[in-house]
């Protein structure tokens, strides 16, 4: 079992960044594939981006492409979102989550075992 625990969400202008990271317990991190989704008020939670274990693949939803990083460090338990270019649609409650097998489909919900609390991220216009 793993416990997540996310940090980093703010209030930040459009156009501006922020980096989420996500710790994780136990010591068997790097045998779980990490995802990062998040859900605006009203809405369903949808995927933001995934990386695999072991090898480190990397996913991204259509809507952060080339302005979100996703990135895990084994040896630290980690993984974090770098977000850039931050528009006021980002705006929602971020979670991480973990798999502890590579999902078939990483952008599905019920694809992960474990998830966090949650953080803000409000970007304002």
């Amino acid at each position: 079992q793993v416990q997540l625990v996310e940090s980093g969400g703010g209030l930040v202008q459009a156009g501006g960044s922020l980096r989420l990271s996500c710790a994780a317990s136990g010591r068997t991190f790097s045998l779980y594939s990490m995802g990062w989704f998040r859900q605006a008020p009203g809405k369903e939670r949808e995927f933001v981006a995934g990386i695999s274990r072991r090898v480190g693949i990397k996913y991204y939803a259509d809507s952060v492409k080339g302005r979100f990083a996703i990135s895990r460090d084994n040896a630290k338990n980690t993984v974090s979102l770098q977000m850039n270019s931050l528009k006021p649609e980002d705006t929602a409650v971020y979670y991480c989550a973990a798999a502890s097998r590579d999902p078939a489909d990483s952008k599905r919900v019920n694809s992960y075992d474990y998830w966090g609390q949650g953080t803000q991220v409000t970007v304002s216009s």
